[in-house]
This record gives structure tokens, C-alpha cells and sequence, in this order.
């Protein structure tokens, strides 16, 4: 349940502790601490109710036996998993990696179509044997090669220069990224088919970029969000992809933890390119 992202801290009974109400019992506290900010909260409240819980049985035990102060309680041991030292840049870093491929892509491809339109070389394209399919490709091609290179290029400054580790398969970071690139140049593809101009375009992309900011979980945990908030994030791309390279960077994750996670993220991608596919025609209107 850590690995999956179900749950942010579990604690750990072993099954003989009602044997022990009378002597020092032994918990384990286990903490996700890939958000260093929720394992800090998680850390403290564990440790405030073992100190309340023995301090309990320390005056359930005062009252019996007179001023005698046995040694009950518990002694909890606690482990916090993924980020022991609770390093701000080890869930920070992997969300800007999410954040600046998604914004160099969309404002790439915003202006892919209506740069043919403003410019007047549109009118050169309608004129080509080729198909709106094939003219949709050719224009995102480029923009893949451009984009995939940025990942890489943030990736590496990433782990060398910001020193984080990918705890998880890196071939795996790779492809899912490769397959976010598709995601997110299709959302500005789709936002150039709209377009009729490049302030509009502009305007689009940015329509597209802040709210994924504030709602994919990059700054506020979305467990803390309301629930209306939430569906509105599940519609956002990155908030799969942040919990894919999370997974991977930070917890070292396989592919079957992140199924769903990689599931949805892939069928918003062909969906939204699919899409795009269709509004776009060869044609100045």
C-alpha cells in the first residue's frame, strides 16, 4: 500500500501485544517519506500517540500499585521508507521533471498550425497530396524529437547535478516519459486545431498549463483536496505521470504498481490525439 500511494503510514502491531500490557511493547511505524512534508506530520503523530498510549498505561498501573512506576508502554521504532533523511529535493526535483516537459511541449505545438495560418503557408499545404493524418504527424515529429531530448536533458541535470537517484528501472522512466511527451503534445495540438491565431494559442496553452500546476499534486497533496477539486485533477495528465515518476525515482516501483496510473495516462494520449486528428482539415477556415 506505500508502493502503490494508497496509504502515506502504517503502523505495525505484532500479534502477541495484548501478552504485554504490563511490560515494554514494540510497534514499528512505517512512513512514506517520498512527501517529506506528510512524513513529518505522520512522524510526530505516531510519535505523540505512543507517548499517550503509555503514559495511560503508566497511570492505569500508578492507581494499582501505589507510587511504583513499572516500565510499560510501547517502544516505537519508526522507519520511514523511500526518503529516510526527508530530503525536500527528492519529492520536489521528479515533479518539476513532470512540470517542464508538459510546458515546453504544449507551448511548442500551441503554435504548430496557426503559425501555417498567420504566416500564409497554409495555403501551400492544402495544395500537397498529402493526407491531414500524414500532415498531423509530420508536424509532431520534430516536436517529439525536441521534447524527448529536454527530458533527457532534465533527467540528467537531475540525477548529476541535483543528485537524485532513480531508485526504479530507468528503461521504464524512459518509455513512460516518451509516452507523456505524446500526451502533452497532443493537448497542444489540440489547442492549435482551435487557434485561430497565435495570441489565442497562447492564451490556450497557458488555460491548459496553470490549473495542471495547482491540481496535479505537484504543490498540494490532493488527498487534502475537496472532491470536486479531485475529479477535476483526474482529467489531468500530469497528475498520472507525476505519480508514475515518483513511483519510479523515488520508490522503485514496477510497472504493475503504476498499471492504472499508465493505463490512463496512455488512453488520455491517444484520446486527446485522436481528437485533434479529427478537428484538424485542410482547409484556411
Amino acid at each position: 500500500m506505500l508502493d502503490t500511494g494508497k496509504v502515506k503510514a502504517g503502523l505495525i502491531i505484532p500479534p502477541d501485544f495484548s501478552q504485554y500490557k504490563n511490560k515494554m511493547t514494540n510497534a514499528l511505524l512505517k512512513i512514506d517519506g517520498s512527501d517529506p512534508t506528510t512524513a513529518r506530520t505522520a512522524l510526530s503523530s505516531g510519535i505523540m500517540v505512543a507517548q499517550y498510549f503509555s503514559n495511560k498505561n503508566t497511570e492505569e498501573e500508578l492507581s494499582k500499585k501505589g507510587m511504583h512506576i513499572p516500565n510499560i508502554g510501547i517502544d516505537l521504532s519508526t522507519k520511514v521508507e523511500y526518503n529516510p533523511d526527508l530530503n525536500t529535493l527528492i519529492f520536489t526535483i521528479p515533479g518539476l521533471l513532470g512540470l517542464v516537459m508538459q510546458n515546453i511541449t504544449i507551448i511548442l505545438t500551441a503554435f504548430a498550425l496557426v503559425r501555417e495560418k498567420e504566416k500564409g503557408t497554409m495555403e501551400q499545404l492544402i495544395v500537397t497530396p498529402i493526407k491531414s493524418v500524414e500532415l498531423m504527424i509530420g508536424k509532431l515529429i520534430p516536436y517529439i524529437l525536441i521534447g524527448y531530448t529536454d527530458f533527457l536533458m532534465v533527467l540528467a541535470l537531475s540525477i548529476y547535478w541535483f543528485r537524485v537517484p532513480v531508485s526504479g528501472s530507468i528503461f521504464l522512466l524512459l518509455l513512460l516519459g516518451f509516452d507523456f511527451i505524446i500526451c502533452a503534445l497532443a493537448i497542444g495540438m489540440l489547442i492549435s486545431t482551435a487557434a485561430k491565431t497565435q495570441t489565442q494559442a497562447m492564451q490556450g496553452a497557458f488555460m491548459a498549463l496553470l490549473p495542471t500546476i495547482i491540481l496535479s499534486g505537484f504543490i498540494f497533496p490532493r488527498e487534502q483536496m475537496p472532491s470536486v477539486i479531485r475529479a477535476i485533477s483526474d482529467v489531468i495528465p500530469l497528475t498520472y505521470f507525476l505519480d508514475i515518476l515518483r513511483g519510479i525515482i523515488i520508490k522503485g516501483v514496477n510497472a504493475n504498481i503504476l498499471l492504472s496510473q499508465i493505463i490512463v495516462m496512455t488512453s488520455m494520449g491517444f484520446a486527446l490525439l485522436l481528437i485533434a486528428v479529427l478537428r484538424f482539415r485542410k482547409r484556411l477556415d
